[in-house]
């Protein structure tokens, strides 16, 4: 073996967690692969900071990678992203979760974290991210972000508490979760809006994004018990071909009649109601997607 392949040897040791960082900072899969990618061309032009281990380089590679794409995203103004927007979602099904993809949710990472994650800045998401999620510390972060480590710890604990203010305690028992996703879609079936009423809290949050297509399902945000079963009615005939899937770990709805993908749900229970859906609408990130095998 030449050091060309135990370079690429160890690299691959790294690339789950480096995508897992990427995706959390981005909210994107395609994104966190590039970013990944990017970091394995630094890597082999020999940009490494060898007083470092290799591990605590990428990790600082990606983040500060990922931090300039935020930037740019704010800076240009025009990023496509707003209320309605929902991350990426990874799907899995059901019966087990595939081995490369354990660690873009090891710590069940869920759709209403990422979404929350959108409200931070990028300097507090990357601080958030790296040392929250994964262990680095305020002193090895700090440079990234330009600041003492003292200022660095203060955008975390910000951070802490836009993220907790904004992102649900959610039902951590799979099987309570398919109990009331189940109900869910029943009531929606039967076009019975009391049994919906009965698995909606009252202060439910909807985000539907479509992207830019013209259709019949346009990027909305719904609030409201009364409001979000009124949508569910309008939409009662997609419950038809809905098939449940782990949605970033959480049960969700993944719809594909006759293999046309037409959406993936992701859902927050809690307390024994639906508190938040996340419904990715849009063609063309849909096409994008992978959607393995899921169960009725």
């Amino acid at each position: 073996m030449n050091g060309t392949e135990q370079l690429a040897q160890r690299f691959q040791a790294h690339r789950g967690q480096l995508r897992a960082v990427a995706y959390r900072m981005l909210g994107s899969l395609g994104e966190a692969d590039d970013v990944v990618q990017d970091a394995w061309l630094r890597l082999g032009r020999g940009d490494r900071d060898e007083t470092r281990e290799l591990g605590d380089w990428l990790t600082a590679t990606v983040g500060g990678t990922c931090l300039d794409r935020l930037r740019s995203r704010a800076a240009r103004g025009a990023d496509p992203r707003d209320d309605a927007f929902v991350p990426d979602p990874v799907i899995t099904p059901l019966s087990r979760t595939e081995p490369e993809q354990e660690a873009l949710y090891a710590d069940a990472v869920g759709l209403a974290l990422l979404v929350a994650l959108e409200q931070l800045t990028p300097a507090q998401r990357l601080v958030f991210v790296l040392h929250d999620m994964f262990a680095v510390s305020f002193e090895d972060i700090a440079p990234i972000v330009e600041r003492t480590p003292a200022a660095t710890r203060q955008l975390a604990s910000r951070a802490r508490r836009r993220v907790r203010d904004a992102a649900p305690a959610a039902e951590p028992d799979p099987a309570k979760q398919r109990e009331v996703l189940e109900a869910f879609l029943a009531a929606s079936k039967a076009e019975d809006p009391e049994a919906l009423g009965a698995v909606l809290h009252p202060d439910i949050v909807l985000r539907v994004d479509a992207g830019v297509f013209v259709g019949p399902v346009a990027s909305e945000v719904v609030r409201g018990a009364r409001a979000v079963a009124e949508q569910a009615m309008r939409f009662r005939q997609f419950a038809q071909d809905a098939r449940l899937a782990l949605i970033n770990g959480e049960v969700g709805v993944v719809n594909v009649p006759e293999g046309n993908p037409l959406s993936v749900a992701g859902v927050t229970v809690a307390e024994g109601r639906i508190v938040a859906l996340y419904i990715l609408a849009d063609p063309e990130r849909l096409a994008r997607l992978e959607l393995p095998g899921t169960s009725r």
